[in-house]
């Protein structure tokens, strides 16, 4: 599956399906939560974050990709990216773009 930030994919024929999406909401564990918050008084980068944020952008992608795929679509144009903060330790990554076919 080719996933694309550009909105139109020049050169190439191709019909737009319909918006696809994923999402996730992941949190922290108490002990990771801990140690972060004294990270947090000293500085630094915030890693257990860090890696908690890309997988879920990994885990929202793959989502959006399978309903892409339930529909036949070659590619995914024009994907973004969107977060929230849920609750305090819990964040929400949303991704989503138009599903293409190309003619």
């Amino acid at each position: 599956m080719e996933i694309y930030t550009i909105e139109n994919h020049k050169g190439f024929e191709y019909k737009p399906l319909e918006i696809v999406s994923g999402s996730t909401i992941q949190s922290k564990n108490m002990f990771s939560d801990l140690g972060q918050g004294l990270k947090g008084i000293v500085g630094g980068e915030l890693k257990a974050y860090t890696d908690m944020m890309e997988k879920a952008r990994e885990k929202a992608t793959q989502r959006m990709i399978k309903q892409a795929e339930n529909m036949n679509a070659d590619a995914v144009v024009g994907v973004r990216y969107a977060t929230s903060a849920i609750m305090a330790q819990a964040a929400e990554v949303l991704v989503y773009g138009t599903a293409i076919k190309y003619k």
